[in-house]
Order: C-alpha cells, then structure tokens, then sequence
C-alpha cells in the first residue's frame, strides 16, 4: 500500500512573537499538514501552547491542522480543539489507556480525523485493537516533550508493523513519525512505511525553507 509523502512541520520550532506570519508561509514552502504540538507540563516535561494558539493561526492557512495534544486527560479537551479549528487531532495510548477508543471515537465524533500515539518505549501492539478506529498513528521516534532530540531508528520496526497491519486488514490510515526527523533519517522512515513526516527544526532553521520541505518529501 503506497501513500503520497506529506510532510507536516512542527511549529513548536517557528518564531511565536509572528505566528501567524510563519503558518501562513508554509503553504508557499510547499508544507501540506501544519504539526501543533500542544504540551501541558505534566504528561510532558515542557509546556508550548494549546487552544487559543489552534484558533489563532486557523485563520492564517487552509492547510490541515495536525493537533497532536500531549496531556492528561485528553478526553476533556479534544472537542475543544476540533472547534478551535483541529483538522487532525492525535492523542497518546499512554494518556488514555483502557479510555482510547472511546477518545477516538469522541475526535471522530466532533468532526476531525483522529489518531493514536505511541512512544519509543510502547510496543506497536499496545494500540492494535483500536487501529480500524483510526485515521493516522503517530510514532514518536523521540520522547515527546522538546524539539531537536536525535532520531531513534529503533523505532521503525513500529513504522512497519502499523503498515503492514493496515495492509493485511485493508485499513488505510496515515502512519506519521515524529521526532529527529531531517533529509538524514526521512529515507529510512518512508522505507519503513510513513508517509507523513513532522519536521521542526530541518524546515524552520533551514535558510531555503522550500528546499528543505523538498529535501525531505525525497
């Protein structure tokens, strides 16, 4: 099963003092997802922003807003950020737990696509019984909490697992990686089997934002 590679920069590594300035140009680059990283400083060690940044840049780009929500207790805010203007909205197995299904079907409910997120230390099978559920999977190929964390190819043998499994049951969910991503490690993750990739700091601190989207989607 062959997907079209998209490629979803991460804002957490834009400039916040001209956000919407610096959404609004990634369509130019060539982007195709905006990645939202929201953090909460208690499933993760690091707070970034939440739902009033979501509706502020929605006005700023027709690209899919991909709102990956590091928090506890996801279930409380998720419709909350598909009204704020979440295209996208992914939410951890390791937040939710037993509650992950009925997460998802809550995103779905509010109208948004919805998605599972696994760390580096979740095994692929931990989210097995809820992948026909699911539009994408998030794997982090770092621990989530801060940009710019070197990329862990262990992780890709997940990236196959979630491929081959939407391939041997005729689902067709986007698997997305996120974490250390650069033209270095992208080869090796479409190889896998993703086929959106979150990019932070390979897009926003490149001098040619569009060669570096372009770098990256090759």
């Amino acid at each position: 099963m062959t997907k079209e590679i998209r490629i979803a920069p991460s804002i957490l590594s834009a400039d916040f003092s001209k956000m919407g300035e610096e959404v609004k140009s990634l369509g130019r680059y060539g982007a195709d997802l905006i990645h939202c990283d929201v953090m909460d400083g208690v499933f993760v060690n690091n707070i970034t922003f939440g739902l009033k940044m979501v509706e502020d840049i929605r006005p700023h780009t027709a690209l899919p807003l991909d709102c990956h929500l590091m928090i506890v207790h996801p279930e409380k805010y998720v419709e909350r950020f598909v009204k704020a203007g979440a295209d996208i909205v992914t939410v951890h197995f390791e937040a939710c737990r037993d509650n992950l299904a009925e997460v998802l079907k809550k995103i779905r409910g509010a109208g948004a696509k919805c998605g599972a997120v696994v760390n580096p230390d979740t095994p692929a099978e931990a989210i097995e019984g809820v992948l026909p559920l699911c539009d994408m999977v998030l794997v982090m190929s770092v621990f989530p909490g801060f940009g710019g964390q070197k990329f862990m190819p262990e992780v890709l043998e997940k990236v196959r697992f979630f491929r081959d499994f939407a391939a041997e049951h005729g689902l067709s969910y986007d698997v997305e990686i996120d974490g250390g991503i650069s033209p270095e490690t992208a080869g090796a993750a479409i190889k896998a089997g993703a086929n959106v990739l979150v990019a932070g700091s390979a897009v926003f601190k490149s001098a040619d934002r569009a060669a570096a989207i372009a770098a990256l989607r090759k």
